[in-house]
């Protein structure tokens, strides 16, 4: 499963672009986004490249989901996504354990 992450374009450089995403500044390529886009604009972002615009309402929908995962209500946000309340989502034992040198 792949995650995407919204974020607004703060400016665009190119084929390269500074995104917010909560308050984070990133760049983002801009080479793949399947929309002409501009500096106000929101766009889903994965890996690193703007994968497609996205209207404000969608954003405000998906921040919503994400605040509840990362609040640990992770049942009624499964619902909003329309998994089963019997799926199993646990992001601690999701992230790589990644060994020290």
């Amino acid at each position: 499963m792949c995650l995407g992450v919204p974020g607004e374009i703060q400016e665009i450089n190119d084929h390269q672009a500074t995104v917010d995403f909560w308050g984070v500044e990133r760049e983002v390529r801009l080479d793949v986004v399947d929309a002409d886009v501009q500096e106000g604009d929101y766009i889903l972002n994965h890996a690193g490249f703007a994968i497609r615009k996205i209207p404000k309402q969608e954003v405000e929908k998906t921040m919503a989901i994400y605040e509840t995962l990362f609040e640990d209500d992770q049942e009624t946000a499964l619902e909003e996504i329309g998994v089963s309340a019997e799926a199993e989502l646990d992001l601690e034992d999701s992230k790589r354990h990644v060994p020290s040198e």
